[in-house]
C-alpha cells in the first residue's frame, strides 16, 4: 500500500545528448502536424514505470548512449532503470544491468553509462515529476521545443522536483521482466500501405536483407544500410500520415524507419510498418548489428500486442538482491570485512 506523498528532487549532475523526459506521448494532435513523441522503447518505458508503482505511461527519463549521472536531494528516491544492457553504478559500486530497482539516498550518485548492448534505457521515479505539461503531455519533442524541460534535452544542473509515492520495495532489487529479452535478429512488419509500389521480387529482397541500422539514426528516424530497393511505380505519392515504425523507401532505394519524433506526413512509398511489439527491439538495435524483416498478418500483429499486454498485466516482480547474485566487480567494490577478530575474541 502506498503511503502519503512528499516532495524530493532529482538533480542532474551530467547528461549526454538525447536524454529527455518522455511519457506515453502527446496524442490527438497529428492532424495539426504535432507528432506524439514518447518513448523509443515503449515496452521498457512501461516496465520501468510499473516497477515503481507508476502508471505505464507516466513520465520517465529516457537515457541515450551519452548516459546520465544523478543524485537525490531533500529525501530518498526509489527508481527503476530498465532497457538496454547499460552499465549502472551507485556510489561507484557496479550494479546488475538490464532491469534494476534502486533507492537513491540524498547525496548518493547513480550513474548510467553505455554497456554491452542496447541504445536506450529508462529511469523511472516512484511518484510524479513536477514539470508543466504541454498539450497534456510531458513528452519532449526537441525539434519543435515542446514538452519536457523547457522543450529541450536534459542537461547538467537541471533540478527536477518529484512528488514521491512511497512503495514497498527492497532498497536494491532485480526486476523480473523476461519479455525484455529481445535479441536482435528478426523484426516483424505488416506490409504496406504502399507495398504495391514494389514487385514481389523486391518484397523478398526487403524481407531477406540483411539490414543494419546506420550511424545516421536518432529519435526521428533510423536510416538502414543493406540492399538497394527499386520501385515498380515510382517513388512519389500524395503525402499521407506517418505511424511510428513506418518504413519509407525514397528514390535512392535505402529504407528509412520513422521513429518516435517522426514528421506527421510523408510523400515516399511505405513498404511496411514495424509492429508495435517490435518497435523496442528495433530501437535497441545498435548500429552495424544485422537483422531482417518478417512480414506477418494484421491478426498476428494484434495477437503479439495482446501477448505483450497480458505479460505486463501479470505484474512486475522485484527480487531483492543478495550477494550471490552480484557481480565480482560489485563485490570487490564493497568493504565486506568489518574489522578482524582474534582467536581470543579481541579486535
Amino acid at each position: 500500500m502506498m503511503a502519503a506523498r512528499s516532495e524530493a528532487a532529482l538533480r542532474i549532475l551530467s547528461a549526454g545528448p538525447g536524454t529527455t523526459l518522455q511519457d506515453g506521448g502527446r496524442h490527438g494532435y497529428l492532424r495539426y502536424g504535432i507528432t506524439a513523441a514518447g518513448p523509443m522503447d515503449p515496452l521498457a518505458h512501461a516496465t520501468a514505470n510499473f516497477a515503481v508503482g507508476n502508471s505505464p505511461g507516466a513520465t520517465a527519463i529516457e537515457v541515450a548512449l551519452g548516459g546520465i549521472e544523478v543524485t537525490a536531494e531533500a529525501g530518498s528516491l526509489t527508481v527503476a532503470v530498465v532497457g538496454g544492457d547499460f552499465a549502472i553504478s551507485l556510489d561507484g559500486r557496479l550494479l546488475p544491468s538490464g532491469a534494476v530497482l534502486v533507492t537513491i539516498e540524498p547525496g548518493a550518485v547513480l550513474k548510467i553509462r553505455p554497456g554491452r548492448g542496447g541504445v536506450w534505457c529508462y529511469l523511472a521515479i516512484a511518484g510524479n515529476l513536477l514539470v508543466p505539461p504541454v498539450l497534456g503531455s510531458h513528452a519532449t519533442h526537441t525539434r519543435t521545443g515542446l514538452g519536457g524541460v523547457e522543450g529541450r534535452a536534459i542537461r547538467a544542473g537541471d533540478h527536477l522536483r518529484v512528488e514521491r509515492s512511497q512503495v514497498s520495495a527492497p532498497p536494491l532489487g532485480l526486476i523480473a521482466a523476461p519479455w525484455l529479452d529481445r535479441p536482435p535478429g528478426v523484426i516483424r512488419v505488416v506490409l504496406g500501405p504502399q507495398d504495391d509500389y514494389f514487385s514481389d521480387e523486391q518484397i523478398s529482397v526487403f524481407q531477406n536483407g540483411p539490414w543494419c541500422v546506420s550511424t545516421k539514426a536518432d529519435r526521428m528516424a533510423f536510416f538502414l544500410d543493406g540492399p538497394q530497393l527499386t520501385h515498380a511505380r515510382g517513388y512519389n505519392i500524395v503525402s499521407d500520415g506517418i505511424a511510428m515504425g513506418a518504413i519509407q523507401v525514397p528514390g535512392n532505394g535505402h529504407p528509412i524507419v520513422l521513429m518516435a519524433d517522426r514528421q506527421s506526413t510523408g510523400g515516399y512509398p511505405k513498404i511496411a510498418t514495424v509492429i508495435g511489439p517490435d518497435l523496442g527491439r528495433l530501437a535497441q538495435t545498435q548500429a552495424g548489428v544485422k537483422f531482417r524483416f518478417e512480414a506477418v498478418s494484421i491478426a498476428q500483429a494484434v495477437a503479439a500486442r495482446r501477448e505483450e499486454a497480458a505479460a505486463l498485466a501479470r505484474g512486475i516482480v522485484v527480487e531483492p538482491l543478495v550477494r550471490t547474485q552480484l557481480s565480482s566487480e560489485f563485490l570487490l567494490s564493497l568493504n565486506l570485512i568489518d574489522g578482524v577478530v582474534a582467536a581470543g575474541g579481541s579486535r
